[in-house]
């Protein structure tokens, strides 16, 4: 079993930067990934990263905003999101997987809220 626990969302301003965090617990070795859902919206990928952290992989709509990382050493993935767009609104949610590119998970985390004003 793995547990995952994001943090870091909140209401920022068009133009502001936020960095979500992703910590894990349980089971180590899986790819990361991060996914977001709008309301009335289906949940969308957009970044993962694999154990090792040596590749990643994002959604072509990003155009280079985001970017994911990852310390193993502290069980913990990141999300830097820089430029945020009131379209960025949505709950936030990261994502354990054997698979790759990480667009099917075995586990997901609660989510975090981004609210992006215009």
């Amino acid at each position: 079993q793995v547990q995952l626990v994001e943090s870091g969302g909140g209401l920022v301003q068009a133009g502001d930067s936020l960095r979500l965090s992703c910590v894990r617990s349980g089971r180590s070795g899986y790819n990361m990934g991060w996914f977001r859902q709008a309301p009335g919206k289906e949940r969308e990928f957009l970044a993962g990263i694999t154990w090792t952290g040596i590749s990643t992989y994002y959604a072509d709509f990003l155009k280079g905003r985001f970017t994911i990382s990852r310390a193993n050493a502290k069980n913990t993935v990141y999300l830097q999101m820089n430029s945020l767009k009131p379209e960025d609104t949505a709950v936030y949610y990261c994502a354990a997987t054997p698979h790759w590119p990480p667009y099917e998970a075995d586990y997901w985390g609660q989510g975090t809220q981004v609210t992006v004003s215009s």
